[in-house]
């Protein structure tokens, strides 16, 4: 099992940026796919971006062209760069591998608030 640490959540004005960190426990090169998702209060989690061990990514047309997936391999860490929130961007922030996802493990989350 891999674990994650997801940080970087907060409260921010709509228009705002936030950069959320998912901080692996092994090499990012042993992850074959992860994800980062969301989860609003009454509503189901939701995938919002993936990257591939390759590189590949891949977005959710809710976040298209504001949000934006990426990796640092020498500190195993994955970053989700988020501009122009808008306050239905609220929500739990998650990452998590594919294999984690199917199992149904999850870790704590960071809280986002958009909100002026």
């Amino acid at each position: 099992q891999v674990q994650l640490v997801e940080s970087g959540g907060g409260l921010v004005q709509p228009g705002g940026s936030l950069r959320l960190s998912c901080a692996a426990s092994i090499s990012i090169f042993s992850i074959p796919a992860m994800g980062w998702y969301r989860q609003a209060p009454g509503r189901q989690r939701e995938v919002l971006a993936r990257i591939t061990a390759g590189g590949r990514t891949n977005y959710a047309d809710s976040v298209k062209g504001r949000f934006t997936l990426y990796r640092d391999i020498t500190k195993n860490t994955f970053y989700l760069q988020m501009n122009s929130l808008k306050p239905e961007d609220t929500a739990v922030y998650y990452c998590n591998t594919d294999n984690q996802v199917r199992a149904g493990q999850w870790a704590q989350g960071t809280q986002v608030t958009v909100s002026s």
